[in-house]
Parts: C-alpha cells; structure tokens; sequence
C-alpha cells in the first residue's frame, strides 16, 4: 500500500517523547524525506546543541531555530522531527498549522523520564535535579502541546513501529495531509 503526504507532518512534544526515532520509521513508511531540525541545526553551525547553548545561549539557539524550521516546512512534504521546545514559540507553532500539521507524541512524564534520565546531551536538563526540571518543563510544555492539530498518545509497551503506524492512522484521517494511493 502507498501514500500520497500532501503536507509536511510536523511532530511535537517532550525531550524524550521519540520525534526523531519514530519520524524516521514514519517517513520510511511514508515513503517520505525524514528531516531533523536539530540535526539542521548542528549541521550548519557545525557544533552540537549543548555546544551552541553554552556559546550562545538559548535566546540564540531558538532564532536559528525558527529560521531552519521555516527553510524546512518550504521544502517538499515530508516527516519534520523538532527540539521539545521549537512549538513553545508562537511564531513556530503558526508557521506549523500554516504550512503543515502538528502532531503530537504525548508521552508522560515516567515515560519520558526512563528515556532522558541516562543521557547527558539535554541542555536543559543540566541541572541538580533533572528530574525536578523535567517535571517543570513538562507542566508548562503540555498545555502548549496540546494546541496541536493531532495527538497521538505514547505507551512505554509501544516498539517505534508501533508509534508510527499510529501516526498513519491518524494522519489518515487527514486527507488533505495524507492519502492512500
């Protein structure tokens, strides 16, 4: 079975939720270009994220942001992974619903927390309690997530193709962002 992606499909959501990891399954499915806007980002800074944050701080880090999701929403349909904090800007998020579809990954915050807590290359969570700033950054995240056009809801019992058929499903019913062929 094939798929027309009339829309690029934007996904959103928590440092951990998996945009990356289930986008790329998702545009192999799709048949579809997979985009990172962080990795864009290292690429043409050629520096890391927690690189750039220590340099240039996150005010810096967020404008360049936008400017290579707006590149990116322009270029042909395809699966669009963002950083936990790109839909926080209003800015983004109308660039978003104007150009292509948010979709939501809501993972809770156990969930989320099992996935980041082993990893050192979060910025934000460069903290004393990480898990305390996490829990911050979720209660003020989520309201904002939510604001998205889709939401697909994850489950720790869930494999990543598991994530992305359901990301099909519901872009499915969406047949001005995805078509069966």
């Amino acid at each position: 079975m094939g798929y027309r992606l009339n829309k690029t499909v934007v996904l959103v959501g928590m440092m951990g939720a998996g945009k990356s990891a289930v986008g790329r399954v998702l545009a192999d499915i799709l048949d579809a270009p997979f985009l990172d806007s962080d990795a864009e980002i290292e690429h043409a800074a050629n520096m890391t994220i927690p690189e750039i944050f220590a340099r240039d701080g996150e005010p810096f880090f967020r404008e360049r942001e936008a400017q290579v999701i707006s590149r990116l929403l322009v270029e042909a349909p395809g699966i669009l992974s963002t950083g936990g904090g790109a839909y926080m800007q209003e800015a983004n998020r109308a660039e978003i619903h104007d150009k292509g579809v948010a979709v939501w990954l809501d993972a809770d915050l156990d969930l989320l927390w099992s996935r980041v807590r082993h990893r050192d290359t979060r910025p934000l969570l460069r903290t004393p309690n990480p898990r305390a700033t996490l829990s911050e950054l979720y209660r003020k995240r989520v309201p904002i997530y939510a604001l998205a056009e889709l939401r697909v809801r994850a489950d720790p019992s869930y494999t990543l193709h598991d994530m992305a058929r359901r990301v099909v499903k519901v872009l499915l019913n969406r047949p001005d962002v995805l078509e069966k062929t």
